[in-house]
Parts: structure tokens; C-alpha cells; sequence
């Protein structure tokens, strides 16, 4: 018999999150829309997810209202509504977390607030303003305990350079010239 996908009887916040982006890839849809990930085809090269679950995960974040769908040349686009946005620190809390307990290298990735020029602090912190700064004034790059080995797709190697968070990852130039 199969898990059930919500918390009946469960009156926690912490649940009714988790009927949201508690199932298996909806964090990592997530993540990959922080980093601008937006078209369906690069969400599934990058994941290596299938079509279906795909399909479905998708929906369900557009139904909860944490990613929003728009047409982009004759595709649909996905973009993180601000409802998704306001994710960001739980999502940079669970990567952080992630990093203390299985990369002995480092952080994997590291975030700068792009702004004040500094490293955000692993509590999501700017040392510089003592902000904890939106996803729209960071910017990502390769930490110490990043793999160094070649990326299995084109958008991955894109992320090894520094990269703007939410802004949309092109491994391929758009076809309007925008």
C-alpha cells in the first residue's frame, strides 16, 4: 500500500508545509528554481527525473501556489511566486545542514550578498549588514567541498561560475534574442 501524501489529523504547521514540498523532488524543484531553472526539459536533464513525477510535481507547486507557470517561447516557464520565494531561508538552512553532516570539504555551495559583497553566513546571515537577504540579492558560486569533477549536463557547468539566484539559467541561447 502507498504512503499517503498528506497529514490527517495533524494540526502542525510544520506538516501542513510538508504536504506542500514534503514529497520526494519538490525541495529539489525548488532549489533548482532558486537557481534559475525554469524551463521543464532543463528541470529533468538537471534531476534526471522522469517525465510523470516530473508532471506531477510540478502541478502540485503550481497548485500550492510556490511556483507559477508562463509562457516562454511556444514552452511553458516555471518561476518561484513570492510565496516560493519566502522558502529561501528554509531551503539555504536544509543545504547548510546537508553540508555539516556529509561534506567534511566545506560547504558545497556558497551564497554572497551581492549588495554588501559577503558571504552569507551559514545561519543565512550577511556578516557585512546582519541582513538575512531575499533570494533576489544573492548570488551562488562553488564552495570548497563542490564536486571538481566534469557536470553531467550543460546548466551544472553553468553553475560553476557565479550565478545570480532567480535568474533564469540558459544553457542555450533564447531564440527571440532576449
Amino acid at each position: 500500500m502507498p504512503l499517503g501524501t498528506d497529514y490527517a489529523g495533524q494540526d502542525c504547521s510544520l506538516a501542513k508545509a510538508l504536504e506542500i514540498v514534503g514529497e520526494r523532488w519538490s525541495l529539489l524543484l525548488v532549489r533548482d528554481a532558486f537557481l534559475g531553472v525554469t524551463r521543464f526539459s532543463d528541470f529533468r536533464r538537471r534531476l534526471d527525473i522522469s517525465k510523470a513525477v516530473l508532471t506531477q510535481r510540478l502541478g502540485s507547486l503550481v497548485d500550492a501556489g510556490v511556483l507559477e507557470r508562463r509562457p516562454y517561447q511556444g514552452h511553458d516557464a516555471y518561476a518561484l511566486t513570492s510565496a516560493g520565494e519566502a522558502l529561501w531561508p528554509a531551503v539555504h538552512a536544509l543545504m547548510q545542514w546537508g553540508d555539516l553532516q556529509t561534506s567534511p570539504d566545506g560547504p558545497r555551495r556558497l551564497f554572497r550578498h551581492v549588495t554588501c559583497d559577503a558571504d552569507l553566513h551559514a545561519s543565512g546571515r550577511c556578516p557585512a549588514c546582519g541582513a538575512t537577504p531575499p533570494a533576489r540579492e544573492l548570488e551562488t558560486r562553488p564552495g570548497p567541498g563542490a564536486r571538481t569533477d566534469p557536470p553531467t549536463n550543460p546548466l551544472s557547468a553553468l553553475l560553476r561560475s557565479p550565478h545570480r539566484l532567480l535568474v533564469p539559467l540558459r544553457d542555450t541561447p533564447p531564440r527571440d534574442g532576449s
